[in-house]
């Protein structure tokens, strides 16, 4: 059995509201991902295929967002076992430039995303992306001092 591992982004922008960038593969839609390269990390690899899949370079990665998602497929004869890391980030971009691998893309708000990605794998990763953005955007506003309260000295 062969082994592949490779890394990607889900990649949202928030102005003016919060939407997810999904790439259409031709024979599904999915997120932005490729190999990691002898000598690169998942990171690295995560922000490199990010610029080559859609032109992005200017993006801010959101900490506590790591993900695995494993799955088998078959590569002529061979059954291979891939491995895929996921990052989150957000950008301030719309523009996107898509490369000779997808024929189109589109940005979505969560509920279009999780209908129009095509697999459940993909589709269990954008939850646990919106949860942490949710948990994160509750937390923020939360945990603001109220006016009327006084801060400790």
């Amino acid at each position: 059995m062969g082994h592949e591992v490779s890394a990607g982004v889900i990649l949202f922008h928030s102005q003016p509201r919060r939407e997810y960038l999904l790439l259409d593969y031709g024979s599904h839609w999915d997120f932005p991902k490729g190999h990691i390269e002898e000598g690169e990390d998942p990171y690295t690899t995560a922000r490199r295929e990010l610029e080559e899949e859609t032109g992005i370079q200017d993006t801010r990665f959101v900490s506590g967002y790591f993900q695995r998602m494993r799955y088998f497929y078959r590569r002529g004869e061979e059954r291979m076992h891939k491995v895929v890391i996921y990052f989150l980030a957000e950008t301030a971009a719309h523009q996107v430039t898509l490369s000779h691998e997808h024929s189109g893309y589109m940005w979505a708000p969560y509920e279009e995303a999780l209908h129009r990605l095509t697999f459940k794998t993909a589709c269990d990763l954008l939850m646990k992306a919106q949860e942490l953005l949710e948990d994160r955007s509750r937390l923020t506003s939360t945990d603001r001092p109220n006016q009327t309260e006084r801060e400790c000295s």
